[in-house]
C-alpha cells in the first residue's frame, strides 16, 4: 500500500474520534501568553500532519491506541528543546496521575462527548533576565497559587532552544475530583422555576431547564486575574535577582500612557524593509515613533525644568537675606554673575584664553537675554507659567495629532485587506466550492490565503463607512493627514527648541547660585593645545617688539 495511502486511512481512522476545535483567544491579552482551548482534535491533526514520522512509526494505523499517541508525543517533542517538563496535583488526585500517559487517558476517558473539551492551555513567556535554574521554580509556583489551589491537574513544559525565547506550556484539566480522586461532572441540570416555585413544562411535556458549571474555572474574570498574577510572580523574581526590569501586561492606554502604538508589520513588510524598500507602514511607524520620542524629550525637559525652577526659588528666599531682592529675583542679574563666576574661574588661563572665555560666554549671555526679553521673561514666576503654558501647548499639539495617526494607520489596513481579497479571492472560491468537510479542511491547511481573505474580509466589514471609498480617495485622505501631522510638528518641534535654549540658562543660573551641585564643580582647565598656540603667540610677539622700538627711534631722529 502506497504510503500516501497510509496516511489517508489514517486520518479517516482519527477522523472519528477527533473532536471540533476550539480555540478562545481573548482580545485583551497582550504581551507574550495566551490562554488557549485545547481539544482531541487539535492534537491527533498535529499528528496527522507528519506524514514521514507517522509512517515510520505505525505499521498497522488501524489499531492506533491512547498510549500510542502519547509515546508519538514524546518522540515528536524530544527535538522542540525541552529543558523540563512536571505534573503537579492537587492532594485529593490519585497518586498515578503522576505518569502524564495516565492522567490524560483518563481525562479523555471520562468525557463522553465527541466535542468534549479535554483541556486548557496556557503559552507563558518567561523573562531572559531571570537564571534559567529558576525558569521551573516560577512556573511551578504560579501554577500551584492559581491553579492546584482550585483542584486542576496542571501539566507543564519549558522550552529554551537557546534563542533567547524561553516559554511553557502548561496543560489544566477541566473537571475537579471528589475527596477520593474521582472525576465530578463538568455541569449539573438545573430546572426553571415560576414565580409560584413550580417547574415549567413546556409544550413538548418535558421540563424547562438549563445548564450550569459546577466550577467557575470558565468565568471570563480568570482571564485578567490569572493574567495580573502572572505579571506580579515575574517581577518578583526578578526583583529577587536584583534585575530593574519590570514586566506590565496593560496596554498603553490602560497604563495611562499618551504613547501612539505602532502598526504591526509582518513578516513581507520586514522583509521588504531589510532589503532597503520603503513600505508605507514602516514609514508611519518611523513617524510614530519620531512623534513618541519628540513628546518624551519635551516632557523630561518639562519635568526637569519644574525641578529647576522649585530649587532656584528655594535658593532665592537665602539670597534675600544676604543681597537685595532684585539680585535673586531677576533673571538678568543672576547671568551677569555666572559671567563673573566663570571670569574668576579663568584666572590661571593665558591672557589671550581669558579674553576668548568672555567673549564667548558674553555673546552667549548676550543671545540668552535677547532671549528672555523675546519671550518676555525676567522672573522665576514668568519662566515657569512659561513652562507650565508650552507643556500645554504640546500636549494639545499631541492630542490633535493622535487621532490623525490613528486613522492613518486604518486607510493602511484597508488598503492591505483590499489587496488580500484581491489575491486571495480566486483561491477563496475554489475553497468555498468544496462539499466534502475533510477535503475542505485539507485545502485550508494547504492554502494559506484562504485565512487571509477572511481576515481581510472580516476587517473590511468593521470599516462599512470606507466601503464605497476608493483607493484614489483613501491615499488622498491619507496624505491630507500625514501633511496636517506634519505641520503640528513643527511647534512640537519649536517648544522643545525653547527648552533647550532653557536649560542651557538654568545650568548657568545654577552655576552662579551659592550652594548647587553646578556651583561646586572644579573649574575647567584651559586646553594644552590653546595653551602651547598661546604661548608661541606670545614669543612670536616679543621678537617683534625691538625691531619696532629701533624703528621708531630712527623715526624721531629725522
Amino acid at each position: 500500500m502506497p504510503e500516501t495511502s497510509k496516511l489517508e486511512k489514517l486520518n479517516w481512522e482519527l477522523e472519528k474520534s477527533e473532536k471540533k476545535l476550539r480555540k478562545a483567544i481573548n482580545d485583551e491579552k497582550a504581551l507574550q501568553y495566551q490562554l488557549k482551548q485545547l481539544t482531541r482534535k487539535e492534537r491527533t491533526h498535529r499528528l496527522c500532519t507528519r506524514g514521514g514520522m507517522l509512517e515510520s512509526f505505525l505499521q498497522e494505523p488501524e489499531r492506533l491506541t491512547d498510549d500510542d499517541v502519547m509515546l508519538l508525543l514524546k518522540l515528536i517533542s524530544e527535538k522542540r528543546g525541552i529543558v523540563h517538563n512536571e505534573i503537579l496535583l492537587p492532594a485529593n488526585a490519585p497518586l498515578e496521575y503522576t505518569d502524564r500517559n495516565t492522567l490524560w487517558n483518563a481525562a479523555e476517558a471520562v468525557e463522553k462527548q465527541w466535542n468534549s473539551q479535554l483541556a486548557r492551555r496556557w503559552v507563558l513567556s518567561i523573562p531572559r533576565e531571570i537564571p534559567p535554574d529558576q525558569y521551573a521554580a516560577l512556573v511551578r509556583d504560579f501554577c500551584s497559587q492559581q491553579f492546584v489551589s482550585k483542584g486542576m491537574c496542571v501539566d507543564f513544559a519549558i522550552h529554551d532552544k537557546g534563542d533567547g525565547n524561553p516559554h511553557a506550556h502548561v496543560m489544566l484539566t477541566m473537571r475537579a475530583m471528589d475527596e477520593r480522586g474521582k472525576w465530578l461532572p463538568k455541569s449539573r441540570k438545573v430546572y426553571e422555576l415560576d414565580k409560584n416555585g413550580e417547574r415549567i413544562k413546556l409544550p413538548s411535556g418535558r421540563w424547562k431547564s438549563h445548564k450550569e458549571d459546577t466550577v467557575d474555572w470558565n468565568d471570563r474574570k480568570y482571564g485578567e486575574i490569572w493574567r495580573h498574577e502572572w505579571e506580579v510572580i515575574q517581577n518578583r523574581y526578578l526583583e529577587a535577582n536584583n534585575r530593574p526590569e519590570r514586566v506590565d501586561l496593560r496596554s498603553y492606554e490602560r497604563q495611562g500612557l499618551d504613547i501612539i502604538p505602532t502598526v504591526h508589520e509582518g513578516a513581507a513588510v520586514r522583509q521588504m524593509e531589510k532589503r532597503g524598500i520603503q513600505t508605507n507602514i514602516g514609514n508611519l511607524n518611523r513617524e510614530i515613533k519620531a512623534a513618541n520620542s519628540l513628546m518624551k524629550s519635551i516632557r523630561q525637559l518639562i519635568k526637569n525644568l519644574k525641578g529647576w525652577i522649585i530649587e532656584l526659588s528655594e535658593k532665592r528666599k537665602e539670597l534675600l537675606a544676604e543681597k537685595a531682592a532684585e539680585e535673586a529675583v531677576f533673571l538678568p542679574n543672576l547671568l551677569m554673575k555666572y559671567m563673573e563666576v566663570r571670569k574668576a574661574e579663568r584666572s590661571d588661563w593665558t591672557r589671550a584664553g581669558q579674553n576668548r572665555g568672555t567673549s564667548k560666554d558674553l555673546k552667549a549671555v548676550s543671545e540668552a537675554l535677547s532671549y528672555l526679553q523675546r519671550k518676555g521673561l525676567s522672573t522665576v514666576e514668568d519662566l515657569e507659567n512659561f513652562i507650565e503654558t508650552s507643556g500645554k501647548s504640546a500636549a494639545d499639539y499631541r492630542k490633535q495629532m493622535k487621532p490623525k495617526e490613528t486613522r492613518s494607520n486604518v486607510i493602511d489596513a484597508i488598503l492591505a485587506a483590499r489587496t488580500d481579497c484581491k489575491e486571495c479571492k480566486p483561491v477563496y472560491e475554489k475553497y468555498q466550492k468544496i462539499f466534502f468537510k475533510k477535503t475542505k479542511e485539507k485545502f485550508k491547511l494547504e492554502h494559506p490565503e484562504v485565512a487571509r481573505f477572511e481576515k481581510a474580509s472580516a476587517y473590511l466589514a468593521k470599516h462599512p463607512d470606507d466601503k464605497d471609498s476608493t483607493k484614489k480617495e483613501l491615499l488622498q485622505e491619507q496624505a491630507k493627514l500625514v501633511g496636517e501631522i506634519a505641520d503640528l510638528k513643527v511647534p512640537l518641534t519649536e517648544v522643545q527648541e525653547d527648552l533647550k535654549k532653557l536649560r542651557d540658562i538654568r545650568y548657568w543660573v545654577r552655576k552662579a547660585t551659592p550652594g548647587t551641585e553646578e556651583s561646586k564643580e572644579p573649574p575647567k582647565k584651559q586646553p594644552l593645545k590653546e595653551v602651547l598656540q598661546d604661548k608661541a603667540d606670545e614669543k612670536k610677539a616679543q621678537k617683534n617688539a625691538p625691531a619696532q622700538t629701533k624703528h621708531k627711534q630712527q623715526d624721531m631722529e629725522l
